[in-house]
C-alpha cells in the first residue's frame, strides 16, 4: 500500500469507497457558521459513508470561533453552541492525527499521479488545486 497524503484518504485497497469525505476546514466553516453556500455541504456531510478530518480541521474552526467573539461578531453563547454541534458532529468522523511526517511531506509537492477522492472544500484555491491533481470537488 502506498503513503497516505495530506486531503487523501483510501480504503485498505487504495481505491476511494463510494461516500467517502475529507472535511476541509473552509466548508465545516460554513456549515457550522450557517452560511447559505454551508447548506450543500450540510447535505454532503449528512450523506457521505465515512467523513475524515485532520486535527487541523477542528484547530482552524475552533480559531475561526475565537476571532468572531474577539471581534464581537458572535456573542461566547452562540460560539459555545457551534462548538458543541461541531463536536457532536466530528465524534462520528473518522481522525486523521497530524504526525512529523505528515508534516514533513504536506511541505513539499504533491506526487504526478494522487490518489481519487473526492474533495470537500469551499476554498477556491484549495478547489484549484484539488481539480489540478484530479479530485472530484464536493459541493459540485
Amino acid at each position: 500500500m502506498r503513503e497516505v497524503l495530506p486531503l487523501v484518504c483510501c480504503n485498505s485497497f487504495d481505491v476511494p469507497a463510494p461516500g467517502e469525505r475529507y472535511a476541509e476546514s473552509s466548508a465545516v466553516l460554513a456549515w457550522l457558521l450557517g452560511e447559505e453556500v454551508g447548506r450543500p455541504v450540510r447535505e454532503v456531510l449528512r450523506r457521505a459513508e465515512l467523513v475524515m478530518r485532520s486535527d487541523p480541521t477542528l484547530v482552524e474552526c475552533d480559531r475561526v470561533l475565537i476571532r468572531a467573539v474577539t471581534l464581537q461578531e458572535i456573542d461566547e453563547a452562540a460560539a459555545a453552541d457551534r462548538r458543541a454541534r461541531l463536536s457532536v458532529a466530528a465524534a462520528h468522523w473518522h481522525l486523521w492525527r497530524v504526525s512529523s511526517d505528515i508534516v514533513d511531506r504536506a511541505r513539499h509537492t504533491f506526487p504526478a499521479e494522487p490518489v481519487r477522492v473526492e474533495l470537500l472544500s469551499l476554498d477556491d484555491r484549495i478547489r484549484r488545486a484539488g481539480v489540478e491533481l484530479g479530485f472530484r470537488l464536493q459541493p459540485e
